[in-house]
């Protein structure tokens, strides 16, 4: 989507064709919209007293159609705010994902959205408002329309958009907090583009490629490792994973050195990269199955298409990796995403495999379905042997048992440390992503103990199984390490749209990562 935002305090000469006019609760109406009702007739006054259920709630849009010419508007749209004192960004994110269909609908070119009318704010700043509001219309824009030919619904109206103008309070502060709201915003999309790529087209090589195309421009040092390189390092997990597909697995390791002038690292971290405080660096970790069938242990055939979106873990590390590039965050970051492709052949591994791992522990697989965890595991083992960071955050589209606890609305956190635990939750909050701490009991982690190999790939039985899922990674976590493990399964893919996100590929995870790493910037 092609359309520039733009922020104000002033309406200039030039011809729009739209205004959008907010109005609180209680149909409540500011400076803007009373000038506008005067010089066009009272049509907003009208509406308003005539109107029986817009009462300017939270999330009401209404379309007035044609007034009069002068001013040089065509259509008028009001937006319901419900309490201004009650606006959270979140709620400001819808709204504006709201007013972007509206905009649509009413086939808007150039657009004015008067927030200058909104008074009274209580948990937000007006300029953080504004901003918002933009994000929540570019996010709402996303498409992904690569691979269509045609048009294939025709009620879908196009979209005309080329330009909106906010008008608000402390313009300039506005668009200064929105320029990183919009790397974000970026970011996002990436992910989202990821993981709505269809299998044939992404696959481990071409995802790496296309790492190396999207970062590498922005200061992101990527490094591909192929199945030779894998081999010897030792990353046997992972390689028992994608050795099914004549697509081989690799490993893409990307690089942000966002303090240049950094101090040395301290203690045991000497000589490996730091930040200014003498920090090591934050490691990001995905998840990056870009096709699973389930291996020999397959999977029912319904629903299986939507086995493209295994790799949204890894999805989100690049797209954060983006983000963070964008802003020129100033901490080191690394990230580091495990690709393989799950397929059944007469050389895929199979359950009952006693397989190596790059830790040195060995591995009893009980199903081939459970590949996720194998190839974090050794990303895992090498971020912490090469970079010995100060904290690592893994993502995963890992299990169905966490759809199960808390569906598509919170994503579960595995935390084995409070400190970082705190950073992560107010991370998801400020991204305005849903978190959950989850337990991540030694009796979990015991479970994954196996008889005949040092760790079993499942647990006992069918309950608990996102968090002995998240036993079995710890086994793979020097205690000592702060580390996350977040389980993006039910959070990473939705089926219904959402104000600010149509169904599928939702991007999950690189704001809050995004924000987490705002809180080492030295």
């Amino acid at each position: 989507m092609t359309f520039k935002i733009t922020f104000g305090s002033s309406l200039p000469a030039q011809s729009f064709d739209t205004v959008m006019i907010p109005v609180t609760e209680g149909n409540k109406t500011g400076t803007f919209a009373r000038q506008y009702d005067k010089d066009h007739g009272g049509a907003v006054s009208a509406f308003l007293a005539q109107s029986r259920n817009f009462k300017g709630g939270k999330g009401q849009i209404r379309l007035l159609g044609a007034t009069s010419k002068k001013g040089g508007y065509d259509t008028v749209i009001l937006a319901g705010t419900g309490k201004v004192a009650a606006l959270t960004a979140d709620d400001c994110e819808t709204l504006g994902g709201k007013i972007f269909q509206a905009l649509k609908n009413a086939g808007a070119v150039q657009a004015v959205i008067a927030l200058d009318d909104i008074k009274g704010l209580k948990k937000i700043k007006a300029h953080e408002a504004a901003a918002h509001i933009a994000a929540g219309i570019k996010l709402a824009s996303y498409r992904f329309l690569k691979y269509r030919t045609k048009k294939a619904d025709k009620d879908e109206p196009d979209i005309l958009l080329k330009k909106i103008l906010i008008l608000c309070a402390g313009a300039t502060d506005a668009r200064a907090y929105h320029n990183d709201l919009d790397a974000t915003v970026q970011g996002v999309f990436l992910a989202r583009d990821l993981v709505n790529e269809p299998p044939n087209a992404l696959y481990p090589d071409s995802f790496a490629a296309l790492i190396k195309k999207e970062l590498a421009p922005l200061g992101v040092a990527v490094d591909v490792m192929d199945r030779a390189k894998m081999e010897k390092i030792g990353f046997h997990a992972h390689i028992a994973v994608g050795k099914g597909s004549e697509r081989q697995p690799c490993v893409v390791v990307m690089r942000w050195n966002g303090t240049p002038d950094g101090k040395a690292a301290k203690g045991k971290d000497k000589g490996k990269r730091a930040d200014k405080s003498g920090n090591a660096p934050v490691a990001l970790v995905g998840k990056g199955i870009t096709f699973d069938t389930g291996g020999i242990n397959i999977k029912p055939s319904a629903g299986m298409e939507e086995m493209k979106m295994d790799m949204g873990g890894a999805a989100a590390v690049v797209g954060a990796m983006k983000a963070i590039a964008l802003r020129k965050a100033k901490a080191n970051v690394t990230g580091i995403v495990g690709l393989a492709e799950n397929m059944p052949s007469h050389v895929a591994y199979r359950p009952s495999d006693i397989i190596d791992s790059l830790s040195g522990q060995t591995i009893e697989v009980l199903n081939t379905d459970a590949e996720g965890r194998l190839v974090l595991a050794d990303c895992l083992t090498y971020i912490q042997q090469t970079e010995k960071p100060c904290a690592i955050v893994d993502l995963a589209t890992l299990t169905g048992a966490m759809l199960v606890a808390l569906g598509h609305e919170y994503c579960g956190t595995f935390v084995n440390n409070d400190a970082l635990w705190k950073k992560i939750e107010k991370a998801g909050a400020d991204g305005l992503e849903k978190i959950w701490r989850m337990p991540l009991d030694e009796a979990y982690k015991k479970e994954m103990v196996s008889q005949i190999a040092d760790v079993r790939s499942l647990g006992n039985g069918r309950f608990a199984g996102a968090c002995t899922a998240a036993g079995f990674l710890a086994h793979f976590v020097d205690d000592k390490t702060p580390w996350a493990h977040m389980d993006i399964a039910g959070t990473a893919w939705i089926k219904s749209d959402r104000p600010t996100c149509p169904k599928y590929a939702t991007g999950f995870g690189v704001r809050t990562l995004d924000r987490l790493i705002a809180q080492y910037e030295s």
